[in-house]
């Protein structure tokens, strides 16, 4: 089969399209999938300049965190998948070529999509809806403040907090992107200076009267931490979903225990295979109907073929992006 490979740790043009072994028959409750198209994400640049390696049992030299294709087979303990069945999944690694082998858990069948469409919902609306719901436990008219709020994850977040009837807040570094978020069900749109990075937090607070906001989902990191704090309301939650912007941060924990605040943290790649089908299967029951009655949508940036996989690295790494990068097998 044909699959992306990393040749060697290093910028976009380390990757090739090169023919390597077709994946064993699936055994046990695994299914080979007939890749069709497959989501670009961060962890994908990361894995190519050798700082973010994927888990044991995936493979370390073809990226790829998620896919959509048809069933190829499927092995004696799989009970739901059929052959010719349109599914996407999730995996540790290895989405990025012809054929793909991952447990029956970690699919969910589609029908109403395109394959580029398809692709473009698991790993962003998973970790989303996880982290909205499952993590942060979120309600009915709650306040909701999401960062980077024109990444994947981010404008998979808007749509989910919106359609459950939430006031919904976002940031970014531009407004040209917030204005693209803004008919997501984006309420209020603050745009984020690179080197005034706690000017939300003012705005939160005037926003809401003093108040703070209930929930945080932040993809950026270190360097809005402390405001977080500042941002949250009493009991308010904040689940840190990325570090695109660094790791290392210093906060007042006089406001942690002050505001009797909780923090949590996630990351969908590292999960066990368990916790994995857990998130799937919430997936499949919650967001995938929304998705076919057109309450929520994929957002698509751009695609390229296989082919044009170096493109596709440098088009994600300029930082223009809006909504998910594809590619097509």
């Amino acid at each position: 089969m044909r699959a992306v490979v990393i040749t060697q740790p290093g910028g976009p043009e380390v990757l090739a399209v090169r023919e390597v072994p077709d994946p064993p028959q699936p055994g046990g409750d695994q299914v080979l999938v007939r890749v069709r198209a497959a989501g670009l994400n961060r962890a994908d640049i990361l894995q190519r300049r050798g700082t973010y390696p994927a888990p044991a049992g995936a493979p370390q030299d073809i990226p790829g965190l998620e896919f959509a294709g048809e069933v190829e087979a499927v092995g004696p303990a799989a009970l739901r998948c059929k052959p010719g069945r349109r599914v996407i999944g999730i995996t540790g690694g290895g989405a990025q070529a012809e054929y793909v082998l991952a447990p029956e858990g970690a699919l969910a069948e589609v029908d109403s999509l395109g394959w580029v469409e398809a692709a473009a919902l698991p790993e962003v609306f998973i970790t989303a809806h996880d982290a909205l719901f499952t993590q942060l436990g979120l309600q009915l008219g709650e306040t909701v403040l999401i960062h980077a709020a024109a990444s994947g994850v981010g404008t998979a977040a808007v749509q989910l907090a919106h359609t459950a009837g939430c006031l919904v807040f976002g940031t970014s570094r531009t407004a040209e992107k917030l204005a693209k978020v803004s008919p997501l069900g984006l309420d209020e749109a603050i745009a984020v200076p690179r080197d005034k990075p706690d000017v939300f937090a003012h705005q939160i607070l005037e926003a809401t009267g003093g108040l703070g906001v209930n929930v945080i989902v932040d993809l950026v990191g270190a360097p809005y931490f402390a405001a977080n704090l500042k941002a949250l309301a009493p009991l308010g939650r904040l689940i840190c979903v990325g570090l695109t912007a660094g790791a290392e941060s210093q906060i007042d924990m006089g406001l942690l225990l002050h505001k009797r605040l909780r923090i949590f943290g996630t990351m969908l790649r590292g999960r066990s295979a368990a916790e994995k089908a857990a998130a799937v299967r919430r997936f499949a029951d919650h967001v995938l109907p929304l998705v076919r009655c057109g309450l929520l949508k994929p957002v698509i940036d751009s695609t390229f073929t296989a082919d044009e996989v170096v493109e596709a690295h440098r088009r994600l790494e300029g930082n223009e992006t809006f909504g998910k990068v594809i590619l097509t097998f």
